[in-house]
């Protein structure tokens, strides 16, 4: 991440390429992708409000979406894959997709931040822009980018499912009255776009591991195999 006084006209043609919306409003684009402590002494010039309402929008166009796609789904199924789709996780995957954190701009003390904390930086971030695309060109416009990046997600066979490591502890726990363990293997890749293979382990059963660009999303990975292995879950159709 960099802190800089607002984006140069290379990084602003970028991003706006990327997310398919030229801003009329320039300052709008700015504050969605300033943190809090990058403006100590400016209150109301970062994303905190963007990100509040962003939250909203995300959550009416993604509900509207899973409505109309799944005709015959229930209430418990439509929850599920909203759930998912709105989730830190999943904002934060698209936030990468974007590469958002080249140009999110903080405090030195946001910069030291890592795990779960950065992770919801880089979801709140994919938010704020979602506000800021909707107070600028309106609602139509915040869904044009919604289904961009949410639509392919929305129509997964494996949209309904749990988490999948809370499914494999819940597993676990029923039929071996164990807790799964993981352990990193490796961490390969530079440090802008590292990769993580994780081991889980339960006693009884063979392990699986799982490789991804974050700790988390490879010990879903690893959960996810063992769970398809066990036949807990059915393989997904796009698995290997």
């Amino acid at each position: 991440m960099k802190r800089t006084k607002g984006l140069g006209e290379e990084d602003r043609a970028r991003i706006e390429a990327a997310i398919g919306h030229s801003f009329a409003e320039r300052d709008r684009l700015d504050r969605a992708l300033t943190h809090s402590s990058a403006t100590p002494t400016s209150k109301g010039s970062d994303y905190e409000r963007l990100e509040f309402l962003g939250d909203r929008v995300l959550g009416l166009c993604v509900a509207e979406l899973l409505f109309t796609t799944f005709r015959k789904a229930t209430e418990g199924e439509l929850s599920v894959r909203f759930n998912q789709l709105v989730s830190a996780e999943t904002c934060a995957v698209i936030a990468d997709e974007l590469e958002l954190h080249r140009f999110i701009r903080t405090g030195a003390d946001v910069k030291k931040l890592t795990g779960k904390a950065m992770l919801n930086v880089r979801a709140d971030v994919v938010e704020s822009l979602i506000a800021a695309i909707y107070l600028d060109a309106g609602l139509e416009a915040a869904r044009g980018f919604i289904l961009k990046f949410w639509g392919e997600r929305a129509s997964r066979a494996d949209g309904a499912r749990r988490d999948a490591k809370t499914e494999l502890q819940e597993w676990a726990h029923a039929k071996y009255a164990k807790t799964p363990a993981y352990r990193i293997a490796e961490r390969s890749g530079p440090d802008h776009d590292p990769r993580f293979t994780v081991i889980v382990e339960i006693p009884g059963i063979a392990p699986e591991s799982g490789t991804d660009r974050s700790k988390r999303a490879a010990e879903q990975v690893a959960a996810t195999k063992i769970l398809e292995r066990e036949g807990v879950w059915s393989k997904s159709p796009d698995a290997g």
